[in-house]
């Protein structure tokens, strides 16, 4: 495979951007070609979401998702053909914009007045696991020697919401869409795992429907796992998980601007390039407090959830085209093993506090 088909075309869209105007681009004038490029290159995306929406209902797929499927055509797509550079305008116009717009949105999700009306218990039980989640996937990155920046985004998937957080969190640390990409990849697989362990795990635990449900909601990776895990133990089961899982998404909001102090330190020093502030997460404070104080409709929410969802899914695609698949598996394997480690840590440390505070 020739270097044109195997690397990622960073220049060359450079330049394609720049001469399409906002939202396409910074340049002043735009040619019909340079427009059909654009909208092909976001016609792309949405194709290989729709192809990984469409095969994740096939029997045995279901608990991939659509997210996880449409990344691994992409990194396909990618290995097979070489990135499309004529698109890479509006490619890389999914995978930026388009996957701040799906932050933006995920914020409906978060009902602040419902997660603490549950009480200190529940949100101090979040927090550890958050905290849990990121300091033992670090601590046990360094012992490994494993790519520090995609050990830290496996860390805060796992801690917070998988693919939003990941999302969210990787222009606070300077992270390669190849990074982003595996990362959502990983962490929905692990959590995938989890899941399966925990439907077999259920009946054998002294746990009640609504601690089993406290359990997934603060242990479990994605919103997704957390639902399926808990279903099966009934409404009440899953309507707990599903409370719990939403105290932890949250708390993106704290983990992302203690980021964000942190990489204006770093800058100020030196030690980064100028930093930007991320506008997005400010979106997502205010569509929480919407979601919060404002009677919207739930087949509205409905709505706004699944196009999260596939906008999500769009931007991997833009993400998931960069996966080199020679650097994959050298880069991934230490980074996998330390947030399996933290994850089984974080299982374990939930479950004794699930017990804990039913007894107290």
């Amino acid at each position: 495979m020739d270097e044109v088909k195997s690397l990622p075309p960073a220049e060359s869209s450079e330049r394609e951007m720049r001469r399409l105007p906002f939202p396409f681009g910074r340049g002043a004038g735009i040619s019909s070609s340079a427009a059909l490029r654009w909208t092909g290159g976001v016609l792309f995306t949405f194709a290989f979401a729709a192809a990984g929406t469409a095969v994740a209902h096939l029997p045995g797929l279901a608990r991939l998702g659509p997210m996880v499927i449409a990344i691994l055509l992409a990194v396909a797509y990618r290995q097979i053909a070489g990135y499309p550079v004529a698109l890479a305008g509006g490619i890389q116009f999914s995978s930026r914009m388009l996957l701040r717009l799906a932050v933006i949105l995920y914020g409906f999700r978060v009902n602040m007045e419902m997660i603490f009306r549950q009480g200190w218990h529940m949100m101090a039980q979040d927090t550890v696991s958050v905290v849990l989640a990121l300091v033992l996937t670090v601590l046990l990155a360094k012992w490994l020697r494993a790519d520090f920046r995609l050990s830290f985004l496996l860390g805060v998937g796992t801690g917070i919401c998988g693919a939003a957080a990941i999302a969210a969190v990787a222009p606070l640390v300077r992270a390669k869409d190849e990074e982003a990409a595996v990362g959502v990849g990983l962490v929905a697989l692990v959590g995938t795992l989890f899941t399966i362990a925990y439907t077999f795990i259920r009946p054998l635990t002294p746990l009640t429907d609504f601690q089993f449900g406290m359990w997934a909601g603060t242990s479990l990776h994605e919103i997704a796992h957390v639902a399926a895990a808990a279903a099966p133990a009934g409404q009440q089961a899953l309507a707990e998980a599903i409370l719990a899982k939403l105290g932890r998404v949250a708390l993106l909001v704290p983990v992302s601007l203690a980021l964000l102090l942190w990489s204006v330190r770093l800058g100020k020093s030196g030690d980064r390039a100028a930093f930007t502030f991320p506008w997005f997460l400010l979106g997502f404070i205010g569509t929480s407090l919407l979601a919060t104080y404002t009677p919207l409709p739930a087949p509205l929410l409905d709505t706004i959830a699944a196009a999260a969802s596939w906008l999500l899914t769009a931007a991997m695609v833009g993400l998931g085209l960069n996966v080199s698949a020679r650097n994959l598996f050298h880069r991934a394997a230490k980074p996998l093993v330390a947030m399996l480690l933290a994850s089984t840590g974080v299982s374990i440390a939930s479950y004794w506090f699930t017990v804990w505070f039913a007894v107290n």
